[in-house]
């Protein structure tokens, strides 16, 4: 893939591009960036089919494109894009293409990705989180349930498994569960322990071993903190520095 040429480079600035399947046509992955950045995925050295163990989606995708002959299609989606535009367009579309390779969403995508007139409402008509909070704190953003008053649930969806620093998790107070921007429940972690079948026997989903990942046991925290954080069907969180962007994972006070 012949790359652009320096005055091309320095015409286009910051993009926002798009990775295309040439047998289907289906968008595959969404990323931004300048100069050459595009071509990096497509020219990446792809390690044999049967030394593949482990490898990302995206390369795993562009191997078996190349496979058969083809060639990634690439679409510079937007360009000469404000630094911060080029995060609001490539989580734009991150959000419209459903089944990306991408590992992490987009910016902002949590707290402001695609809601329904429903989850509007009850997202901006909830009372908001205080900002000025003492306790220390580790807050995971967790995929929607269907039934977000059922406690158990949004336990067993928080407390498994987590790229985590567990020094820092360790410190915390309290585990906040948080879906898109809006606090559903707080726990107390008893013990955090390596993401394995070993260490959580009692849930259905572990697998096991993932490495570099952690999990807790633990419980629900008293009447009057789950009042504090949660209220009767959750808070928005309103600090920025408490929201998350593209980690699940947000530290306050720790």
């Amino acid at each position: 893939m012949q790359p652009f040429p320096e005055s091309v480079c320095q015409a286009i600035g910051n993009y926002v591009y798009r990775l295309i399947d040439p047998r289907n046509g289906e968008t595959f992955y969404v990323g931004k960036g300048k100069n050459n950045r595009v071509f990096d995925h497509i020219n990446s050295k792809i390690i044999d089919a049967e030394d593949d163990e482990g490898l990302e989606p995206k390369l795993e995708r562009i191997r078996l494109i190349r496979n058969e002959g083809l060639e990634v299609i690439h679409v510079i989606h937007r360009h000469n894009l404000a630094d911060d535009v080029v995060l609001e367009v490539e989580a734009a579309l991150i959000d419209a293409y459903p089944g990306l390779t991408n590992l992490q969403a987009g910016h902002g995508s949590n707290a402001k990705g695609p809601m329904n007139h429903q989850q509007l409402m009850a997202k901006y008509a909830l009372p908001s989180l205080d900002e000025d909070i003492e306790e220390k704190l580790v807050l995971i953003n967790i995929n929607a349930i269907d039934d977000q008053s059922n406690i158990s649930a949004i336990y067993d969806q928080v407390r498994y498994a987590w790229r985590i620093s567990k020094d820092r998790a360790c410190q915390a107070d309290y585990v906040l569960a948080v879906v898109r921007g809006v606090v559903k429940g707080v726990f107390v972690a008893d013990e955090w322990s390596k993401a394995s079948r070993e260490n959580f026997t009692d849930l259905d989903r572990a697998q096991n071993d993932i490495s570099g990942r952690y999990g807790f046991r633990g419980r629900p925290a008293p009447d009057e903190i789950w009042k504090r954080f949660v209220g009767s069907a959750g808070k928005r969180i309103t600090n920025e520095k408490m929201m998350h962007f593209q980690n699940p994972i947000r530290y306050w006070n720790v």
